[in-house]
């Protein structure tokens, strides 16, 4: 990327982490460039550490904390196209491009344009109100003790009916998120397309679903007596009624948002068997003791 001067800085910070030396760090940086220094609004912040402003009039938001803040910037910056940096207050994670402690070099990086850019697809939901975007997943689930009852169409033909507790539909990057957490089935890197998972199905055969980017998903939920939640990125965005059926339409959005990449950061593989989320069986790893201990002098 050419180096770039900024003139405003967007934040947007964890609720609860410690922040204060990465806050200093970013403060000092931004006094030297005689860059103006905001907080962009996002759901969840708690804490005030500098004036409101607009993601849209800034040249780079910066999110400090972890990977839900850096999805809470992705979602603040993307309709201005602005690049995010992750930087991770804590351990690194899927969507952190640098360390707090790393954070000053990263910044002058940035400003020097030794950075890619890393864009993000994302998943469309249509229907139920405003049309919502998610980065990571798009979650239906039961908001009580009752079930809730889901019809999922592709491309016009009906997939599966089923009753349980609700349904996941995830972009790559989520699938190996809540997705994965489920035993739903993780997409590799670089895999277009969304992925939908059954939560507790209750009977039937209901398999997961791995789609193309051109599929057209259709899904029709029935709350159940209970009512249901709609979940993007892992935050409730809209409470549905008992008994008041909605109809989603599902789509591949190729380009959503932009993240900022130092060319650093693991792969997320990588960051999965370091996290121990990917686990090697007890039998391999017996066997790799045996090994060792027949190479050992």
């Amino acid at each position: 990327m050419p180096a770039a001067d900024f003139d405003r800085i967007g934040l947007v910070v964890h609720p609860r982490r410690e922040l204060g030396d990465a806050l200093a760090t970013v403060r000092a940086w931004a006094e030297r460039r005689h860059a103006e220094l905001v907080q962009v609004a996002s759901p969840g912040q708690g804490q005030q550490v500098a004036p409101r402003g607009d993601a849209a009039g800034c040249d780079l938001v910066i999110a400090l904390g972890g990977d839900g803040t850096a999805l809470a910037a992705l979602h603040a910056a993307a309709p201005g196209e602005t690049p995010v940096l992750g930087v991770a207050c804590g351990s690194l994670g899927a969507l952190t491009a640098v360390s707090a402690d790393r954070l000053e070099a990263a910044l002058d990086r940035v400003a020097a344009g030794e950075w890619s850019a890393r864009v993000l697809p994302a998943l469309r939901v249509a229907g139920g109100g405003p049309d919502r975007m998610a980065v990571n997943d798009l979650v239906l689930v039961r908001a009580g003790a009752g079930q809730v009852m889901l019809a999922v169409d592709l491309d016009g033909e009906p997939f599966i009916r089923f009753a349980g507790d609700g349904l996941i539909c995830a972009t790559p990057l989520g699938s190996t998120a809540y997705t994965l957490a489920v035993g739903g089935p993780m997409l590799a890197p670089g895999t277009a397309g969304l992925v939908l998972t059954p939560l507790a199905p209750h009977g039937g055969a209901v398999t997961p679903l791995v789609t193309t980017p051109e599929s057209r998903l259709d899904v029709l939920l029935d709350p159940g007596h209970s009512g249901a939640r709609l979940e993007i990125d892992g935050r409730v965005a809209a409470e549905l009624a008992p008994l008041h059926e909605v109809r989603l339409e599902l789509g591949w959005v190729e380009a959503y948002a932009t993240l900022i990449s130092l060319g650093e950061q693991e792969s997320i593989v990588a960051g999965l068997r370091r996290r121990r989320i990917l686990l090697d069986s007890p039998r391999m790893l017996a066997r790799d003791d045996r090994e060792a201990a027949r190479t050992t002098p």
